[in-house]
């Protein structure tokens, strides 16, 4: 069978892609069976996760911020200066409060927030999500956390997340401005994930 996505291809998508071969062999193997097998639905894929992994760089959320960055990016749990200031540059207290109650977590003090923060191409965040797609597998949450720092699985966590809110149904149209509200909440990013997109189609020959 003929690969969907060629090595080559993928190097002219993501510019200074690290790993280049082993990201290849992962996808190629698993986007046809998540039915990300055509051109349109490809470069929707890639696209998206360039952005929200910096070019395939990036398999973990960063949550090291500063006071200003948190008031800013997380007004709701840092609404003051003071509290903001307590928790600048610690990754792990800041995705403790941040992501307390909320997506199956536990409280702050639970670590789950730190435990389940964002990982994958597509970063996958929560406790709820991580035992879904732990179920998917048939693994448990901890062994998906593990697997989920892994070439196949962090771009299998996308490919799952791709399914489950199927999102072949805005690739399919080229939707990438609903496509960008239904992985990332808003628009952030939307013109550079734009960008990519096009000059995916591009390289598959499809533009």
């Amino acid at each position: 069978m003929s690969s969907i996505l060629t090595l080559d291809q993928l190097k002219q998508m993501v510019k200074g892609i690290p790993y280049a071969e082993e990201w290849h062999e992962a996808l190629d193997q698993l986007l046809p069976d998540y039915e990300i097998d055509t051109p349109q639905r490809v470069a929707a894929f890639i696209a998206q996760c360039a952005h929200e992994s910096g070019n395939f760089r990036f398999l973990r959320e960063n949550l090291n911020y500063s006071a200003k960055g948190l008031m800013t990016t997380f007004k709701k749990y840092f609404p003051t200066e003071a509290l903001a200031t307590q928790y600048q540059r610690q990754p792990e207290r800041i995705a403790n409060r941040v992501y307390a109650n909320r997506m199956g977590n536990g409280d702050e003090a639970s670590g789950d927030g730190w435990r389940y923060c964002g990982r994958g191409l597509i970063q996958l965040t929560g406790k709820d999500n991580y035992t879904f797609f732990a179920g998917s597998l048939s693994i448990t949450e901890d062994e998906a956390a593990e697997y989920l720092k892994t070439f196949e699985g962090a771009a299998q966590s996308a490919c799952w997340f791709w399914e489950q809110n199927n999102l072949n149904r805005f690739a399919d149209v080229g939707d990438i401005k609903g496509l960008t509200r239904a992985i990332n909440g808003g628009f952030i990013g939307l013109e550079d994930r734009i960008q990519h997109y096009n000059h995916a189609l591009h390289v598959m020959g499809a533009h």
